[in-house]
C-alpha cells in the first residue's frame, strides 16, 4: 500500500479569479439540492424548500417518492409523505407503485445504489431546478 502525502506550494500563484473545487470559479457557491433518481438512471435536482408532491405531480404515472436513508433489506420502501419537504443533500428515489409493498432485495437495493451512482458520476442531472416558495 502506498502512502498520501501533501506537500504545501512555495508560491501560490496569483490569477485573477479564485478557483475551488472542480475548476469553478470559488465566488460561485453551489447551494444544497435535493435529488431524485428515476428508474431510467435521469436524476433531477431541486432546490429547497419543495415537497414531495411537486415531484410526483411532475412526473405522471403510478409512482411514489422514497427517501434513500428509508429504505433497509427485507422491509418495505416507505413513501414520503406528499407534504414533506425534501432535504438538501439528500437523494430520493422515483419507483413504481408496485415497489411500495414489497420487501426490498439486496439486489434491487445494489440495483438503485448503481443507478445512483451511475447517474452522478455521468453528470445526467437535469436542469430542471425549482425554487418553490
Amino acid at each position: 500500500m502506498g502512502a498520501c502525502l501533501s506537500i504545501p506550494n512555495p508560491k501560490p500563484r496569483k490569477t485573477g479569479t479564485d478557483f475551488g473545487v472542480g475548476g469553478a470559479p470559488a465566488a460561485i457557491k453551489r447551494h444544497p439540492t435535493a435529488k431524485v433518481v428515476h428508474m431510467d438512471g435521469r436524476i433531477q435536482e431541486f432546490k429547497p424548500p419543495i415537497q414531495a408532491k411537486h415531484v410526483t405531480s411532475q412526473n405522471p404515472g403510478d409512482h411514489f417518492l422514497c427517501s434513500s436513508e428509508s429504505m433497509s433489506i427485507g422491509t418495505s420502501v416507505p413513501a414520503v409523505p406528499d407534504d414533506e419537504e425534501l432535504q438538501p443533500d439528500q437523494i430520493y428515489f422515483l419507483l413504481p407503485l408496485s415497489h411500495s409493498n414489497k420487501a426490498l432485495s439486496l439486489p434491487e437495493l445494489c440495483a438503485l445504489a448503481v443507478k445512483a451512482s451511475s447517474g452522478l458520476s455521468q453528470g445526467s442531472i437535469s436542469n430542471s431546478r425549482f425554487i418553490l416558495r
